[in-house]
């Protein structure tokens, strides 16, 4: 298999999974509701933080909102082959580092979308039991919380790092990137997805909300697709 058509296929691979990932965040955060509905949640709304839309989600969609980002993940990862066949003119030493940051945030990444699941569960009994037993199911939550809290930590910490690397490594001008994609990293994306949001119109907001960070990676790997083709 030549580099070109690796390139392609993994670059295929990522925007598809990116896309799947998206959809799946979509899926879990996408909405609003009118807590005034939600009586027994208006007491715990600094808490939930946002997440209380999910007890108006139906069982299918909390299922499928989970379970494509886990299943998405193997297809996201696909895309950091691509980076490394990217990168590693400059070096083992140099393309190693990110690409596996990369990869441990996907892998860790996949864990907790799949968690949301169980969040939603826990937002949804919350909903529907008596006040003597929210003091239960709201100490679950918070147990499971910090834990989602600890792993989500070292899932953005991975990909700022690993981000971070790949731009110096890109702006050294020894890959085979363009040394402008050193400017380019799921990081900036993500900045240049939320300014944007800011002039889209409101039902595309409401209709993305949650997917600020698959979209930067679908930004991302549609920068690297195009740029390695363009130079193998």
């Amino acid at each position: 298999m030549n580099t070109e058509i690796l390139v392609s296929i993994c670059g295929l691979l990522a925007i598809t999974g990116a896309i799947v990932y998206s959809v799946g965040d979509v899926f879990l955060l996408a909405g609003k509701i009118k807590i005034e509905d939600y009586p027994r949640l208006q007491a715990h709304v600094k808490t939930l933080s946002g997440i209380e839309r999910m007890a108006a989600l139906p069982w299918w969609r909390l299922v499928w909102g989970g379970l494509l980002g886990v299943f998405a993940t193997p297809l996201v990862i696909a895309g950091f082959a691509q980076i490394f066949v990217g990168l590693v003119p400059a070096g083992l030493a140099a393309a190693l580092p990110a690409v596996l940051l990369f990869a441990c945030a996907s892998v860790v990444g996949a864990f907790v979308h799949g968690s949301f699941i169980f969040v939603g569960e826990y937002v949804q009994a919350l909903n529907r039991v008596d006040d003597g037993a929210q003091t239960v199911i709201m100490e679950m939550f918070m147990r499971y919380r910090r834990m989602l809290i600890v792993s989500y930590g070292f899932v953005m910490g991975s990909i700022v790092v690993a981000s971070l690397w790949f731009s110096a490594v890109v702006a050294f001008g020894q890959t085979a990137f363009p040394q402008w994609m050193a400017a380019v990293n799921p990081i900036t994306t993500f900045a240049v997805w939320m300014a944007v949001k800011k002039v889209l119109p409101k039902v595309v907001v409401e209709n993305t909300e949650g997917a600020g960070f698959n979209i930067a990676f679908l930004l991302f790997f549609g920068f690297t697709t195009l740029t390695l083709l363009n130079q193998f």
